[in-house]
């Protein structure tokens, strides 16, 4: 080799040595950190708006054809978007589907986007934020691809015509045999039930009685997850979650004026494994309602009233089936004015049964019947009568439960003389009156145990 060929490939070496660092086996030098503070690298789409900031003036001037290089003239628009609607996933946006939120109906433009997120794997069903979207009687059903996501930022708001629940009287939004589905996002489901309120034959009764629709139903939905959402000013109940299984309900906002006939707050029938927690519900009903074919049920960090409490039941008004709900745990709820505290209630001539029930760490302001099992329940038109058969209730436990009843009775029980209440502990109950005096207590047909400080006793 030639001088002049070896000066060349050392020149080479050396040139590519010092772009690429040093060689194996020699030792780095050391970081040597900058004066002053140091400055964290700008993420990728802080980039984008720094670029888009810098550059939006001097593309200006371009002519027509020259910004196609960059994407077309919304380019910089188009990719900063992507912060604000990226939500992990395959968005659906209802806008996109011809949703207006102008208070026309928008039930075709929510069904067609519904039947795009149901066939999407991971999809995010979205209704954006500082919107209000009126819908007719609308079902979204099932099967779907595994992992919907409901993101409701905004208003869902019902149909006020009565004339747009011909169809079906009993529902107005229905959420039916999806597996694994979420529903979030901070926003509201409105049922604009005044109307009905107003042709109730509890708020006056020379109007016929009949059925008025559920807000929202979840109809065998497995694997399903509620939060951050509020319901308010249902036509009837608020929320039905029935024949579910796995259920997590959590920081849910249920709300309607006192008065509102029937607006029970969140309704569970024939449902297992449910959780409840960190839920506010304020009702003319009862704020959580639990019905035949329910099992493991918990309810924690509750706040009801105004509304008619916390209930297992009604149970029992078919003497053709048997109701049963077992293994019922309501732990650290807050009652205020409410026209029941804990509730179970039965028909006479039922069967089945109310078993393994625990209502703990409870406190009552201002309630009336703080603790109550009746019996003998009965709110028809006409005389429920006299029967020997009942739903039978067994194992009940009462336990820290403290504060002021509006009644004069804070514990009644009034069980059935053939199947007589059994297994029912009170333990560490004080309830006294509003004055602070001595509440009493009412038992007939029960067999009653007591554990620490308990009062009012039954005579």
């Amino acid at each position: 080799m030639s001088a002049q060929c070896f000066l060349l490939v050392l020149a080479l070496f050396i040139s590519l040595y010092s772009c690429y660092g040093s060689l194996p086996g020699h030792e780095e030098l050391p970081y040597l950190s900058p004066p002053g503070d140091t400055i964290a690298y700008p993420t990728y789409l802080d980039t984008v708006e720094n670029r888009k900031a810098v550059f939006s003036s001097k593309f200006r001037s371009l002519t027509s054809d020259e910004p196609e290089m960059f994407g077309g003239e919304g380019w910089f628009d188009q990719i900063s978007s992507v912060k604000a609607s990226s939500e992990g996933g395959n968005v659906v946006n209802v806008d996109n589907f011809g949703a207006k939120a102008n208070g026309k109906d928008d039930s075709e433009a929510f069904k067609k986007a519904w039947k795009q997120a149901c066939k999407t794997k991971s999809a995010i069903f979205v209704v954006p934020k500082d919107k209000k979207y009126l819908l007719n009687p609308t079902t979204f059903s099932g099967p779907c691809k595994p992992n919907l996501t409901l993101k409701l930022y905004g208003t869902i708001e019902a149909s006020a015509d009565r004339n747009d629940y011909k169809q079906d009287l009993r529902h107005w939004l229905i959420f039916q045999n999806i597996q694994n589905f979420k529903v979030e996002g901070g926003g509201v489901i409105n049922g604009n039930g005044k109307i009905w309120w107003k042709n109730s034959c509890k708020t006056n009764k020379a109007f016929k009685c009949t059925h008025a629709p559920t807000a929202v139903t979840f109809y065998k939905c497995n694997n399903l997850k509620l939060n951050s959402i509020k319901i308010e000013d249902a036509q009837q109940m608020h929320v039905s979650i029935q024949s579910c299984v796995n259920v997590q309900a959590t920081n849910l906002m249920v709300t309607a004026p006192e008065e509102s006939p029937n607006t029970d707050g969140i309704h569970i029938t024939a449902t297992k494994n449910i959780n409840l927690a960190n839920c506010v519900i304020k009702t003319g009903d009862d704020c959580i309602s639990i019905e035949s074919g329910s099992k493991k049920v918990r309810a924690t960090d509750i706040t009801c009233g105004p509304g008619h409490g916390i209930s297992i039941g009604s149970l029992g008004d078919s003497e053709k089936i048997a109701d049963y709900v077992s293994d019922v745990v309501i732990d650290r709820a807050t009652l205020t004015g409410t026209t029941n505290g804990v509730r179970i209630k039965t028909y006479q001539g039922g069967s089945g049964g109310a078993n393994n029930i625990i209502f703990k760490n409870i406190v009552m302001k201002k309630v009336s019947n703080p603790i109550i099992i009746d019996q003998n329940y009965c709110d028809k038109e006409k005389p429920c009568g006299v029967h020997e058969s009942a739903v039978q209730v067994n194992n009940v436990v009462y336990k820290n439960i403290k504060g002021t009843t509006e009644s004069e009775v804070a514990i009644k029980f009034d069980c059935s003389k053939t199947y007589p209440c059994r297994g029912i502990v009170l333990q560490d109950v004080n309830l006294v009156t509003n004055t602070g005096e001595t509440a009493k207590a009412s038992c007939n047909n029960v067999k009653l145990g007591k554990k620490g400080k308990v009062s009012p006793q039954c005579s």
